[in-house]
């Protein structure tokens, strides 16, 4: 079958979007292929499609957890094969699942970054006939990135142990200098990017300076109707916001990383299927959204990176219609995002004093530890010690990077359940419910060894298999291990440390420039850029951001806060933008220019004089009798050099 009909018959669209095509025909030639391409513009694509039309199985890295379930779930549901490893997995169950890539004609092994460095999975993928690599998310493989995850660079080392089978890079979010170095450090064979706007012509942006956040947040969500998710940065945040807007009539419930595995499905289902109209939440919750109707979201403290900024508000108006991109802003917030550099990049003395800790924590002798792994609890760990959490937080993923420790904020734990009486007695119950009935009979035609051992469940699988809703599932399993028919263990995430290295001595962490200088320097780059585009009156605030990826053939949006405010000119800002932009790059080459040139610019003498006269006074361009010349090459595109974010 060729794309377009795989594409029509799985996933039923008559046609690609975007740069989709160019991308599939690219990797389905065996060229290793990095593709840039917007939240929402349709990823997933790019690698289904090719996989479907290849001989082999297609090895998806990932490290979304939630994403990678969404996916599996999707794809079976379209009668194709695929499975997923993720952290939290037995090593039977890890086992089996690779055995059936090898044997079992699947066409998707879903897996997470950290799983593909262990031995287990490197001895089975050489057995795999693997049609290509697909790497989500693939700006984390970049320290010069805004979310460097250390673990992704166990992907080179497997590609050097399939080295024929070609490599296709996804990201959202990438600079210039991180789409270089993505295809670096994945070992790409040539340069090959394709390159899809990051510009969302739907989406208005706004920056709403105010001294009384809460009463500016309730007013804009008064004035605008339709779904909206408000960002926070703190999980207690969430549950105040929230509870703000619900005294104030409004319908908001919240969501965060500490909330359990139920909790969060339950609150994402009411607000996606719009019982709740507001979701308040930390950057936890937004990967693999799919709404498409979020008329607005609302940033009620500034992120500290363009990148995360752009990737949440992308979030909104998927559907094409006008959403509102907006960031409440506060003059103490400058503070606060200087504070945060600090708090990212604590000093190396505690860093140290953290590892220390650590080790006394699980009593970890000197020279002992290497792979060993624990629950971790930050709250009571900091408690016990006496440590700020933030900074702690941050010496964890420090220690992480350095290749010392692995530190991960969530750990998925699948379901588990035994029976805890012998088959025969089974039959001899008679206060089993009919639910309890149907639950028992299917886990028996399901799961095999579940007498002598626990097996792993999947609950909506099993709902499915029995007629019931997920709640329905869930009320007989826990009467059934109320009863100790069965023994059930409910999925679980909980945060886990797991020794890298054996230990060694404090005073012996090797602190490489690559990981705290340089790293740091470039955190500062990212607040700067994001305090400028709070700050900045005079350019349009789609621009500011395109510009930061990259993207400078820029026009201004006409509708962000910027562009509707008045330039000194006296004309409105998107068209004064519009006017510097085309004098200015009649300049470009330094030289006097005769000023009669001018009036071969399509734009009404008077406007083009207004806006001359401010680039002069501003000193952008020189006067010199009847002839113009740029003051300064670096000030095109109305100080690009200041402005860019």
């Amino acid at each position: 079958m060729t794309y377009k009909e795989i594409l029509h018959q799985y996933f039923g669209y008559d046609s690609f979007r975007g740069i989709q095509e160019p991308i599939i025909e690219s990797i389905g030639s065996g060229r290793d292929t990095l593709g840039l391409m917007p939240t929402g513009g349709g990823k997933s694509i790019t690698f289904q499609v090719p996989a479907l039309a290849m001989e082999g199985i297609c090895i998806v890295i990932s490290p979304l957890i939630a994403l990678m379930k969404d996916q599996v779930a999707a794809l079976k549901t379209r009668g194709i094969k695929a499975c997923a490893i993720t952290s939290g997995m037995s090593h039977e169950a890890i086992l089996t699942t690779l055995e059936n890539c090898i044997f079992g004609d699947y066409k998707f092994l879903y897996i997470s970054p950290e799983r593909i460095g262990s031995e287990l999975f490197r001895t089975k993928v050489v057995k795999m006939k693997v049609c290509f690599i697909a790497v989500d998310e693939s700006h984390c493989i970049s320290q010069w990135g805004y979310d460097f995850r250390p673990s992704y660079l166990n992907i080179a080392q497997i590609r050097n142990l399939i080295p024929d089978v070609p490599l296709l890079a996804l990201t959202a979010t990438a600079t210039p200098e991180v789409v270089s170095d993505i295809q670096r450090q994945l070992h790409f064979r040539e340069e090959n990017v394709f390159r899809m706007s990051f510009a969302r012509p739907n989406l208005i942006y706004v920056v709403r300076e105010t001294s009384n956040k809460e009463a500016e947040l309730i007013h804009i969500l008064n004035s605008v109707p339709g779904s909206a998710i408000v960002y926070v940065r703190s999980r207690d945040k969430t549950k105040e916001i929230a509870k703000l807007l619900i005294t104030h009539g409004l319908s908001a419930t919240y969501y965060h990383a500490g909330l359990k595995s139920v909790e969060k499905d339950e609150r994402q289902q009411t607000w996606s299927h719009d019982d709740i109209r507001i979701m308040v939440a930390t950057n936890a919750f937004g990967m693999g959204i799919d709404k498409a109707d979020v008329r607005m979201v609302i940033h009620y403290e500034m992120p500290d990176a363009p990148e995360s900024y752009f990737q949440e508000t992308g979030r909104g108006g998927r559907d094409g219609a006008p959403a509102y991109a907006v960031l409440l802003y506060h003059p103490n917030d400058q503070t606060r995002l200087s504070r945060r550099i600090s708090e990212n990049y604590p000093p190396k003395d505690f860093v140290r004093k953290v590892y220390e800790k650590l080790s006394y924590h699980y009593e970890m002798a000197l020279g002992d530890g290497e792979g060993c792994r624990y629950d971790f609890h930050l709250e009571e760990f900091c408690h016990n010690y006496h440590l700020p959490m933030i900074q702690t937080e941050s010496a964890l993923r420090l220690l992480t990077q350095m290749g010392y420790l692995l530190y991960e904020e969530e750990v998925e734990y699948s379901s588990r359940l035994t029976f805890l009486v012998r088959r025969d007695e089974l039959y001899h119950n008679p206060s089993e419910t009919p639910d309890q009935e149907t639950v028992i009979r299917t886990l028996l035609r399901l799961y095999t060894g579940i007498f002598t051992d626990y097996a792993f469940i999947d609950e909506k699988y099993l709902a499915r298999q029995c007629g019931f809703d997920d709640a329905r599932l869930f009320e007989a399993l826990i009467a059934l291990s109320r009863a100790r028919i069965v023994s059930y263990i409910p999925a679980r995430r909980t945060p886990s440390v797991t020794w890298v290295r054996a230990r060694t001595e404090s005073d012996k962490l090797i602190f490489t420039p690559a990981i705290y200088e340089e790293r740091k320097a470039s955190y500062e780059q990212r607040v700067k850029a994001m305090k400028h585009y709070a700050l900045c009156h005079n350019v349009c605030r789609s621009r500011l951001l395109l510009n930061y990826f990259g993207e400078q053939q820029t026009v201004p949006c006409g509708r962000c806060d910027n562009c509707r405010r008045h330039h000194p000119s006296g004309l409105r800002q998107s068209e004064a933008e519009t006017i510097a932009q085309r004098i200015t790059s009649l300049l470009a080459d330094g030289a006097l220019h005769p000023l009669e040139e001018l009036d071969t610019l399509p734009f009404p003498t008077e406007q083009i004089d207004a806006v001359l006269s401010t680039l002069i006074s501003e000193e952008i361009i020189v006067r010199d009798g009847l002839h113009l010349r740029l003051f300064n090459s670096n000030s095109i595109n109305l100080g690009k050099a200041e402005t860019n974010p």
